[in-house]
């Protein structure tokens, strides 16, 4: 999660990421059936009969890579009223023979970014999905250049990773209503209607201008969540869905943040068992009770006084806020080795490692196009808090779940259950979105993944009943397809032929064989700038 105090150090890997056993969010009521999107009259004819106008994304980039914006309404109740922009990009299918449409990307967030996707993602891809398939990028509305939204936010406001303390709790509530405040100032009428419902009507808007009878799709993290929702309002217009790495629909989203602190206590069970095997290494501990001893010792010593760190202050608190790294085991053990050399005072080695950062390539130049510095944030907590109702209003609620999950999730239970903006947001214009459709989609699932833990997974699993999950057992990291995975073989004979495996399937990727992970956009990537980041170690840990 985002922490200014530890901007150099690293959060846990995404997705990305971006999760389990809390009582789930309440299922909200479902929503009203989206509005038909015509292609030849009624309200909507407008926005479905665009015309895209083309042009090369930038000068120096590919000359196959082209953009363009379309207009969706802002309310689809009322179609005839206030307009957003939506920039979309594509690359098309390599063989105009075997072209079977079009696959729209996603890369997480919310608030990510997947205009560039395209780019990224392509190199990672094998031919034959290439052949087949348009790759669609664009950027959601509000996010990047799809009329982004901006709140305003400080470098305090933008810290939401912050532990329960009842010294400070008062100052905490104030801070989230600040910042529901300030985004409601700068952006009331749009506020209620940034949401993944929202979303999913704008890409069939997109499939629409693009001349398709149904559109394919990979969506990452979030992006899980967005297609999902997308083939319960859509069903007949879903084709291939790859649902990569996967988010909850019942625990949107308040318990998809509380899942964060519940999947990294087995995660840090098996860090401590693993590093006790290997003692003689790193000296923190001959069985797992010494290593967790090892730990909590230098939390509490590190409360007392802060340890520093390449350059950082580090307390207790920002120690465990790291929770993401104990997914990944050596890394997890090199970092408290080099922690505990500095609370005693001496000088730890470098890094041994270089950063498991996914690997991207630069931004070309016109990407670089302004948008408000904080508008990740201000469109995540815009989605998130519009997306369902279940948020609680009273911050004393907070305060007792908070106290209570610090006691059940010692890592980062209060962490996550602190209070949040969404306490003091709007409501958006629709209740949260039930999913529960037999659409026959493909949900990829690694065992230890930070950010969208395997109950989180299997929860999507659940609710897409046509669906069929592969479970990459032993699997690390958040992103799956691109990752040269046991998975990768099962997903593009899907997006290829159509077909889906008989039952739920696990494989293990071979012992030694490296994961290099997926290329997504800088903005979606463990590496994005502001994010806590421990050299060694994937960071972005406050997105899906």
């Amino acid at each position: 999660m985002r922490n200014r105090r530890t901007a150099s150090l690293v959060a846990m890997g995404v997705a990305a990421a971006l999760l389990p056993a809390l009582t789930p969010a309440a299922a909200s009521a479902a929503a009203p059936a989206a509005p038909a999107l015509r292609t030849v009259d009624g309200p909507l004819a407008q926005y479905t009969q665009q015309k895209p106008r083309w042009k090369r994304c930038d000068a120096e980039g590919p000359a196959n890579f082209e953009c363009a914006t379309i207009k969706v309404p802002l309310d689809y109740a009322r179609p005839n009223g206030g307009k957003l922009d939506v920039a979309i990009s594509r690359t098309k299918a390599t063989s105009a023979k075997d072209r079977r449409g079009v696959l729209l990307l996603n890369p997480g967030g919310p608030g990510g970014t997947g205009l560039d996707m395209p780019l990224y993602l392509a190199p990672d891809l094998p031919d034959a999905v290439k052949k087949r398939y348009d790759l669609i990028g664009f950027d959601p509305r509000g996010v990047g250049r799809s009329s982004p939204v901006g709140c305003g936010l400080n470098d305090d406001e933008l810290n939401w990773q912050r532990p329960y303390k009842a010294e400070t709790f008062d100052k905490d509530v104030r801070r989230a209503r600040t910042v529901a405040e300030k985004c409601r100032k700068r952006n009331g009428a749009v506020l209620p209607h940034l949401s993944t419902r929202n979303t999913a009507r704008d890409m069939d808007v997109i499939r629409a201008v693009l001349g398709e009878k149904k559109i394919s799709y990979l969506g990452y993290s979030y992006g899980t969540y967005l297609g999902a929702v997308y083939t319960q309002l859509f069903p007949k217009r879903a084709d291939r869905f790859v649902l990569d790495s996967a988010v909850d629909p019942e625990r949107i989203w308040r318990g998809m943040i509380q899942v964060w602190a519940e999947g990294a206590e087995p995660a840090f069970k098996r860090w401590t068992e693993w590093t006790a095997a290997r003692n003689a290494t790193y000296e923190l501990g001959r069985t797992p009770a010494e290593v967790r001893t090892t730990f909590w010792n230098l939390v509490a010593g590190a409360n007392r006084k802060p340890v520093p760190l390449d350059g950082m202050l580090l307390n207790g608190d920002d120690i465990r806020s790291l929770r993401g790294m104990f997914f990944f085991v050596e890394d997890a053990a090199e970092t408290v080795v080099r922690l505990k050399e500095a609370a005693a005072g001496r000088t730890p080695a470098p890094a041994a490692k270089p950063s498991r950062v996914l690997p991207t390539a630069p931004v070309p130049p016109s990407f670089a196009r302004a948008v408000p510095s904080d508008n990740g944030d201000a469109s995540f907590w815009s989605v998130v808090c519009a997306d369902t109702r279940a948020w609680p209003r009273d911050p004393e609620q907070y305060r007792r779940d908070a106290i209570r999950d610090r006691a059940k999730y010692p890592l980062y239970g209060d962490f996550a259950s602190h209070i949040k903006p969404c306490a003091f947001w709007g409501p958006g214009a629709e209740p949260a979105t039930k999913v529960d459709n037999t659409v026959r989609a493909l949900v990829l699932q690694n065992e230890w993944d930070p950010q969208t833990p395997l109950v989180s997974g299997q929860g999507m699993r659940r609710a897409l009943k046509g669906a069929r999950m592969v479970t990459v057992l032993g699997g690390l990291g958040h992103g799956v397809y691109g990752a040269k995975s046991c998975a990768d073989k099962v997903a593009t004979a899907y997006l290829v032929t159509g077909g889906l495996p008989a039952r739920d399937l696990s494989c293990r990727t071979p012992a030694g064989q490296k994961l290099d992970g997926p290329r997504l956009p800088p903005s979606a990537s463990p590496a994005a700038p502001g994010t806590p980041a421990v050299p060694g170690l994937p960071g972005r840990q406050d997105r899906f």
